[in-house]
């Protein structure tokens, strides 16, 4: 497991944890495949730091503001000079404090 000091921009094989702290409205937008999709932002934050998380589709509505989450094989870019934290098809997000 990373730090999220530790994340950089473009890394690849991420595993992470940490807290959400605020999840945005989610808004759809056209894929570059031509699809639409759901995207909302979320504040991904433990004793090191804060990254912003995309979440996409079902992802979505997982979680909450003080869900306790996983991120495994997620990677990182850079967005209008901005760190964010993805999923991405390959990753996978898992709540750990579900009831």
């Amino acid at each position: 497991m990373l730090k999220i000091s530790d994340l950089r921009k473009g890394m690849r094989g991420v595993n992470v944890r940490g807290e959400i702290t605020e999840v945005s409205e989610a808004r759809e937008v056209v894929t570059r495949y031509g699809t639409t999709a759901k995207v909302a932002n979320a504040t991904l934050k433990d004793d090191s730091g804060s990254v912003k998380l995309t979440l996409w589709n079902e992802d979505i509505d997982k979680v909450s503001p003080g869900s306790l989450v996983e991120i495994s094989n997620g990677y990182t870019i850079a967005f209008r000079g901005v760190l964010q934290l993805n999923i991405g098809r390959f990753g996978k997000l898992r709540v750990l404090n579900e009831e």
